[in-house]
């Protein structure tokens, strides 16, 4: 195969791409996610206990020690506190993990570039779907922390899975964009680091977008993580449905994001070859 040859850019090229290489892809998932482990005396279990012991330090850090509530909660207490923060710290999680990684997902695999005929376009979807095995870890201490706190669980916790998936897109597009730039700036990945941190607290994770100032709500929803966030938390604590609105504006936006980012990937990767 000619390295320097032509790649399809298109949407549909997209889809085909993750539906015929499914398996591939599922297979590097297993692989990477074994592979973190690998050598560690708890192995996997790291998985379950990570988001614990993050779930406790933030809660007595904002509950505990800055004496932070929810607005709004009737059950207004350090663990009701501690379940709504983490439900924004599992989707925040999901996007920082992938997009630290992407701008090393090509170098990491130089024979794959080289030597190997290969369809590259695929490592993000294999970071992707190795985040959300971990979220969905996550996910599963939360929903056992919410029926701890309130006894029961809203019938809405079905609908997360359309939630998220308009982050999905976004995440991936984002991910391509990072990974074929990150070939060729080496220092990507450190800004990167940078601008995931500063995400945090420009996002919904600590706080409601209700209790922003109105000039600066209208500015919180071009984050990508807003929607997703508040959204997932009324889906997943108040028995909320998420919005058709938000959902249709976040979904438009998450392909558009996508189809850029994976665009930008197949048009640059020709080069790949004489930089790595």
């Amino acid at each position: 195969m000619n390295p320097h040859h032509a790649h399809p850019t298109s949407f549909v090229a997209m889809l085909r791409s993750a539906t015929v290489n499914r398996q591939l892809i599922g297979q590097l998932i297993r692989r990477d996610v074994i592979g973190r482990y690998r050598g560690s005396v708890m192995g996997i279990a790291w998985s379950f206990l990570n988001p614990l012991l993050m779930l406790v330090i933030y809660t007595a850090v904002f509950s505990g020690i800055f004496k932070t509530r929810w607005p709004g909660v009737a059950n207004d207490t350090m663990t009701a506190f501690a379940v709504i923060l983490f439900v924004g710290l599992i989707v925040h999680g999901l996007f920082a993990e992938c997009v630290t990684r992407a701008p090393g997902l090509v170098l990491a695999n130089p024979n794959y570039v080289k030597k190997v005929i290969f369809p590259l376009e695929i490592l993000p979807f294999v970071s992707l779907g190795s985040a959300l095995f971990h979220s969905l870890i996550s996910l599963c201490v939360l929903l056992v922390a919410q029926l701890a706190v309130n006894g029961t669980l809203p019938w809405t916790v079905v609908l997360l899975p359309i939630v998220i998936l308009p982050l999905v897109f976004t995440t991936l597009g984002i991910a391509w964009f990072l990974a074929a730039l990150g070939v060729f700036v080496r220092d990507i990945s450190q800004i990167t680091t940078l601008i995931v941190s500063i995400a945090m607290f420009l996002s919904p994770v600590f706080y409601p977008v209700s209790q922003l100032p109105a000039r600066l709500q209208r500015w919180i929803y071009l984050n990508p993580l807003t929607y997703p966030i508040e959204d997932a938390r009324g889906a997943l604590i108040f028995g909320r449905t998420p919005s058709p609105t938000h959902l249709m504006v976040a979904m438009a936006g998450g392909i558009v994001v996508a189809q850029i980012g994976f665009w930008w990937f197949q048009r640059t990767r020709k080069g790949f070859a004489d930089v790595i």
